[in-house]
């Protein structure tokens, strides 16, 4: 296994494929991680976004709870503190976070599990700045997922129709300094992500790791021009494991940097409610039998997952 995890240019798709392709896949098959550089998306883009982000987290208490929604899971609006726990943690995580998701018509044969957005009044630019940043990621995970499944030899567009309208989440997310000596010092704890692939904005802060084969820790901290990509629950099981879903956590810097706030803004691209998640058979051979014979929808996995992570 390389000690690095790799960071790739996603223009050499236009220009190089068949290498991009592979490299893309061997990137995934070791380490369920990546970063994509070369992405489009403007740096004034996600400047904006933080800014738009940031204001709303600085808002009282008071303030930020009437977006909170009860009973909706944090599907949409804002999730104080102490909510989110990863599996198996004895913590929740030392996050607050907000939730946007996909807009859709009314009548949609989605809309009772695709509830609308909702929006802070009290800053000016947020809607407009956060659904710019999701519709940009959501355009550059579909190029992700082209050269996935090119590498798994499947036609280029086999995810196109069924992410189309995909349950896809942008998720800002705000951690305060930790200054009490009696607090965990990890503050996102070691976890899977549930969805397809996770494309995350502002990576260039310290703190993300991600668990080697081997066990290790190992960071990753991105340079600003570059958005991490990593691999997914729903696609680790659609591909029986070729790509791993690899366990990464949110700990503190050492020294000051840990008396500092974090700011960071995850991108979890699901495919439409109704997809049912079963093993490609291209992934299946005798060395390697189908680990998951039961097919799912991934509504009903996403559920199963939100559960577990006690969200509802």
């Amino acid at each position: 296994m390389s000690a690095r995890i790799p960071t790739l240019d996603i223009r050499r798709y236009d220009s190089d494929r068949d290498a991009f392709v592979a490299d893309l896949g061997a990137a995934y098959r070791e380490w369920g991680f990546a970063g994509i550089r070369g992405h489009g998306i403007a740096q004034d883009r996600i400047a904006g976004a933080y800014d738009a982000f940031q204001r709303f987290f600085a808002l009282p208490a008071d303030v930020k709870m009437r977006y909170h929604l009860q009973g909706s899971g944090g599907a949409r609006g804002y999730t104080p503190f102490g909510v989110e726990t990863a599996k198996d943690s004895k913590y929740p995580d030392l996050k607050e976070f907000w939730h946007v998701g996909r807009e859709i018509p009314r009548d949609s044969t989605y809309a009772d599990v695709m509830p609308p957005n909702v929006w802070p009044v009290e800053v000016a630019g947020f809607r407009e700045c956060g659904y710019g940043l999701y519709e940009a990621l959501d355009a550059l995970g579909s190029r992700v997922l082209e050269g996935l499944a090119l590498h798994l030899g499947l036609p280029r567009t086999y995810f196109a129709d069924k992410t189309d309208a995909g349950n896809s989440i942008l998720r800002p997310i705000h951690y305060p300094p930790i200054t009490a000596p009696d607090i965990p010092n990890v503050r996102a704890g070691a976890h899977e992500d549930i969805n397809l692939i996770t494309l995350l904005v502002g990576a260039s802060a310290q703190g993300l790791e991600v668990r080697s084969h081997a066990g290790e820790w190992v960071p990753f901290t991105a340079d600003a021009d570059t958005i991490v990509v990593n691999i997914g629950d729903m696609l680790q099981r659609l591909t029986n494991h070729v790509y791993p879903s690899t366990t990464h956590r949110v700990v503190n810097p050492p020294g000051n940097s840990a008396r500092q706030p974090r700011y960071s803004v995850p991108f979890f691209l699901h495919p439409n409610p109704d997809f049912v998640i079963d093993v490609l058979p291209s992934c299946i051979d005798a060395a390697h039998p189908s680990r998951y014979p039961q097919p799912i929808s991934s509504h009903d996995y996403l559920l199963e997952r939100l559960r577990e992570i006690k969200l509802i």
